[in-house]
């Protein structure tokens, strides 16, 4: 069903990393989310209305409010897509986390109001009225909230969307409040004991939670999380492969939005390379970045020697020791600079983020100890600086 719907609804739907089929995909999320939910707010407060069950009333205007959530969703990634302008110039793609935001409120709002509807009937119980038809009507639902999961968290992973995924997210926790539900009628049917204020009371828990869960994701994005990995990883790959670049270090990703990325790094050119030519492969690389990766891409040019046989060999035994005491440690932008008593070594080392102060220093005077343990004229100028992607 999902790739029929796709196929049908969504133009160029294999060029996801086009804002407009980007859009389109956002869109048919929304109408899908819209209609569905409809369906089952009316199914449901029929049969909530008449089982005087409060559970079922609670699910039902849980589903209400995921139409309204779709509806936001759609406002948003419609937003979301506006192009750039003077006072927005990296775009309007954050609006699609405020929109899942948005939703998580609503997601919370519903299970609170729910919640207290549920202590209610636990101190006053109301008489429920048990129909089959109810029971499979609620089971129709609940395998329509799977599917609605699944197709949202399908589509969400495909264009990287974090307002599909929190919808996703919030379908799946409908299956289950639903099917809590289903459990709740069906004990009351074989005991006689009626639980569904209990019930009600956990299912607005599961709403809460699935809420506050989308909140903390979608605040992670606005806040500024460290990108995935695989990003990091695909980002230096692509600068080392180019002709003219010898590595890569200090890389720094901006979000801005799904598909909307600022990137910064510094490429190391051979000290002996003629500078406009290494500004020109530079140059190449940016533009290539934005027009394979969708990454907008700033590159510093840091020199390095590449023949000095003496100083290659300071670095790489430099390199071997820090990767013996500490091997998440590392350095480079590695210079010698020799006088008459003493030889400086000076460099970047880089720690991981979660090193405090005294751990930095701990790393740092033990690179030094051992350095001077080879050559006691080794003094060492190291400046310590944390990763921007969390590795």
């Amino acid at each position: 069903m999902t790739k029929f719907l796709v196929k049908h609804f969504v133009k160029r739907y294999e060029y996801v990393e086009e804002m407009e089929v980007r859009t389109a995909y956002g869109v048919l999320s929304g109408i899908v989310g819209i209609i569905c939910n409809i369906i089952l707010f009316i199914g449901k407060g029929i049969i909530g209305l008449m089982m005087h069950s409060v559970s079922i009333l609670a699910d039902a205007f849980n589903n209400l409010s995921d139409a309204g959530s779709s509806i936001i969703s759609l406002v948003g990634v419609k937003m979301a897509s506006k192009p750039a302008d003077e006072e927005h110039p990296f775009g309007h793609g954050r609006i699609e986390y405020i929109s899942a935001l948005i939703v998580s409120f609503l997601v919370v709002q519903v299970g609170l109001t729910f919640l207290k509807d549920s202590v209610g009937k636990i101190i006053n119980p109301e008489q429920l009225k048990f129909q089959w038809i109810s029971i499979v009507i609620l089971l129709f639902s609940i395998g329509m909230k799977l599917w609605l999961g699944a197709f949202n968290r399908k589509l969400g992973k495909k264009i990287d969307s974090k307002v599909l995924q929190a919808t996703a997210t919030d379908s799946m926790g409908d299956a289950i409040t639903t099917s809590v539900t289903v459990v709740s009628i069906l004990f009351w049917k074989i005991t006689g004991i009626n639980i569904d204020g209990v019930v009600g009371l956990i299912v607005s828990g599961i709403v809460v939670w699935a809420g506050i869960s989308i909140a903390k994701d979608t605040m992670e994005a606005l806040i500024g999380s460290a990108p995935d990995k695989e990003v990091y990883r695909k980002i230096i790959e692509f600068v080392e492969e180019y002709e003219g670049i010898e590595g890569t270090h200090d890389l720094i990703v901006h979000n801005y939005g799904p598909g909307k990325s600022m990137a910064s790094i510094h490429a190391e050119v051979p000290n002996t390379a003629d500078i406009e030519v290494s500004h020109e492969v530079v140059d190449k690389i940016e533009r290539d970045a934005q027009k394979y990766l969708g990454i907008f891409l700033v590159i510093h040019m840091d020199p390095i020697e590449i023949r000095d046989e003496s100083i290659l060999e300071i670095r790489d035994m430099a390199n071997t020791k820090i990767n013996e005491i500490d091997s998440k440690v590392s350095i480079h932008d590695f210079r010698v600079v020799e006088g008459k008593q003493r030889i400086n070594l000076i460099f970047d080392m880089v720690v991981p983020y979660e090193y405090d102060k005294e751990k930095q220093n701990e790393v740092s005077n033990t690179l030094r100890k051992e350095l001077q343990k080879v050559d006691n004229r080794y003094q060492c100028v190291i400046h310590v600086e944390k990763s921007y992607g969390g590795m």
